[in-house]
C-alpha cells in the first residue's frame, strides 16, 4: 500500500495534475456557488474536454470540480436561501439565518473551515482504511440500505419547531408522495402523471429546492416587505474582521466537525447514501445531542447547525470515491459520471484497480488532501467580496434570484411546463412556509423516496413479500434498534416532565 500511495502523490504532484487540481476547485467552487447549477452537468460537460489527458489528469480535473462544487455551493445557500446543490441544503437552515443577522461573512469562513476540516479527516481516512471499506460498502444489501433511509428520515424532528413534529410529519410524507410521481420503475407504468408526457421522468430535484426555497423565499421577503438590516450591511462592508471565529466558538463546534466527518465519511462510502443524506443525518444528529438554549438555536442561525452538515457533505464526497473506485459502483449521479468517465479512458474500476492502475486510483486519493487546501486558500481571501451580495438593494436581488432561479431550472430541461410547475410549488410552498409548515422534511422525503421504493421492492423480493428482511441481518437489526432509540429518546423526554408533574400532584 505504501508504494501505491507513494507512486500516487508522484503522479499527483507532478505540475500538470497540480494545474489540474486548481483549476477544478476553482472551476467548481464558482459552478456550486450559481443557483441551479450543479457537479453533474459541469462534470458532463468536461469529458469531452478530458478526452486528450492521462487517466489520471483526467480524474483529478473531475474529482477537484465535484467537491469544489460541493464547497462552494454553501455560498448560495448561506446568502440566499438557494440550495442549487442537494448537499447543500441542509446548510442552509442555519447559514441562512446567520446571513440576515448580519454574520455573513462568520457563516462562509465557518463553511469554509468546516469543509476543508470535513474532506482532510476524510481524505485522511480515505487513505488509510479504502481497502477494508470496499469489503464494508460490499456487505450491505438492499434491506440495510432501507433501514438506513428510514433512518434518515427521523432527522425530521430536527428540522421542526416545538410542538410542530406533525406538521413536518406530514410534509416529510408530501415529500415521499412527490418522489412517485412518473415512471414506475419495477414495471414500466406511469404514475400520477395525469397524461402529461412532461410527467413520465417525474420532477426534478432542482425544480423542487429551488421553487421551495429560492424562489419561495425570494416572494416572501416581498411579502414581509424584508429589509436587510444596517448590521447586515455593516458586516458585508467590513471585511475581514467579520471572518473572525471566537475562541469559544471553535471549541465549541470542534467535537460537530469531529462527529461529523465520520458520520460524513462513513455514510459516503455507502453506494446510493452520499452528500445530502451524510448531511441530514449529522444536522439531525446534532441537534438531538444539543442541550437547553443550544438546542433552541437550532433553525435560527446555530454555528453546530451550520458545521455539521457543511462537514458532513464534504466527508462523503470523499467517501463516494471508495465504491467508486474499488467496486465500480457510482454512489451518486456525480459519481456515475464518473465511472462513465474512467471506462471512457479506457480504465475499470474495481477490485483490481488496486494492480491495473494503481497510479489513478493513488493520485486522485492524494489529490482531494491537496485540493482542500487549494480550495481554502481559494475561498477564504473572496469571502469579503461574496459577502457583499447581502448589501445589494432588495429591489435588484430579488429579480437576480428569480432569474437565476428560472433560468437554472430552465437550462436544464428545455421545458418550460419545468417552469410552470416550479412557479406552481412557489406557491403552494408560501402558502404552506405562512401557515407554519417546514419546508426541509419536503425536501428530505423527496430526496430519500425513489431510494426508499427502490430498495423495499427488493428486500421484499428477495424474503418473498415478508417483512422480516428488516431483523435477519444483523446490520439491519442494528440500524432499526438505532432508528427506534433516536425516535423515542425525545418522545419519552416530552413525556418524563409531564408524568413527574402528575406524581408530584398526587403526591401533595
Amino acid at each position: 500500500m505504501l508504494e501505491g500511495i507513494l507512486s500516487g502523490a508522484a503522479t499527483a504532484f507532478t505540475p500538470i495534475n497540480l494545474m489540474m487540481v486548481f483549476v477544478g476547485c476553482f472551476a467548481g467552487t464558482f459552478i456550486g456557488m450559481l443557483p441551479g447549477l450543479g457537479p453533474i452537468s459541469a462534470i458532463a460537460l468536461m469529458i469531452p474536454i478530458t478526452y486528450g489527458f492521462d487517466p489520471a489528469s483526467g480524474m483529478i480535473l473531475m474529482a477537484g470540480v465535484y467537491y469544489g462544487a460541493i464547497f462552494g455551493g454553501s455560498t448560495s445557500s448561506i446568502l440566499i436561501n438557494a440550495p442549487g446543490v442537494a448537499g447543500t441544503v441542509a446548510t442552509a437552515f442555519d447559514g441562512y439565518p446567520l446571513a440576515r443577522q448580519g454574520f455573513a461573512g462568520k457563516a462562509l469562513a465557518t463553511a469554509a473551515y468546516c469543509s476543508f476540516a470535513g474532506g482532510t479527516i476524510a481524505a485522511i481516512l480515505l487513505l488509510i482504511a479504502a481497502p477494508a471499506l470496499a469489503q464494508v460498502s460490499l456487505s450491505f444489501q438492499s434491506a440495510d440500505y432501507f433501514a438506513l433511509m428510514v433512518l434518515g428520515l427521523t432527522a425530521v424532528s430536527a428540522f421542526a419547531a416545538p410542538g410542530q413534529v406533525l406538521k413536518a410529519l406530514i410534509m416529510t410524507v408530501l415529500g415521499l408522495m412527490l418522489s412517485t410521481i412518473g415512471t414506475d420503475p419495477a414495471i414500466g407504468i406511469q404514475r400520477f402523471t395525469f397524461g402529461r408526457l412532461d410527467l413520465i421522468d417525474g420532477i426534478s430535484f432542482l425544480l423542487l429546492a429551488m421553487a421551495t426555497f429560492a424562489l419561495s423565499e425570494a416572494l416572501m421577503s416581498v411579502l414581509r416587505e424584508d429589509k436587510i438590516s444596517d448590521e447586515a450591511r455593516a458586516a458585508t462592508k467590513g471585511g475581514i474582521g467579520s471572518l473572525r471565529l471566537k475562541a469559544s466558538e471553535v471549541k465549541s463546534i470542534a467535537p460537530t466537525v469531529g462527529r461529523s466527518s465520520i458520520i460524513g465519511f462513513f455514510i459516503g462510502v455507502l453506494p446510493g447514501a452520499g452528500a445530502t443524506i451524510a448531511s441530514f443525518l449529522a444536522y439531525g444528529m446534532e441537534r438531538n445531542i444539543a442541550r437547553g438554549k443550544e438546542r433552541e438555536k437550532f433553525g435560527k442561525g446555530s454555528l453546530k447547525g451550520l458545521a455539521a452538515p457543511e462537514t458532513a457533505n464534504n466527508a462523503a464526497c470523499s467517501g463516494s470515491f471508495v465504491p467508486l473506485l474499488t467496486l465500480g459502483i457510482p454512489g451518486s449521479g456525480t459519481t456515475a459520471i464518473m465511472l462513465g468517465a474512467l471506462i471512457s479512458y479506457g480504465v475499470q474500476p474495481g477490485p483490481r484497480l488496486f494492480v491495473d492502475a494503481p497510479q489513478v486510483f493513488w493520485s486522485v486519493i492524494v489529490s482531494m488532501y491537496i485540493g482542500n487546501i487549494i480550495l481554502l486558500v481559494l475561498n477564504l481571501p473572496l469571502i469579503p467580496y461574496i459577502a457583499r451580495l447581502l448589501a445589494v438593494p432588495k429591489q435588484f436581488l430579488v429579480p437576480l434570484i428569480l432569474f437565476f432561479s428560472l433560468i437554472g431550472v430552465y437550462l436544464v430541461s428545455f421545458n418550460t411546463f419545468d417552469i410552470q410547475m416550479m412557479v406552481f410549488f412557489a406557491l403552494g410552498a408560501i402558502v404552506l412556509r405562512l401557515v407554519g409548515f417546514p419546508m426541509a422534511p419536503l425536501i428530505l422525503g423527496f430526496i430519500l423516496g425513489d431510494l426508499m421504493e427502490d430498495n423495499l421492492r427488493r428486500a421484499l423480493s428477495i424474503s418473498d413479500g415478508s417483512i422480516s428482511f428488516l431483523w435477519e441481518r444483523p446490520i439491519t437489526l442494528t440500524i432499526m434498534i438505532l432508528t427506534a432509540i433516536i425516535v423515542l429518546v425525545p418522545l419519552i423526554k416530552a413525556i418524563r416532565p409531564r408524568y413527574a408533574g402528575e406524581t408530584a400532584g398526587e403526591g401533595g
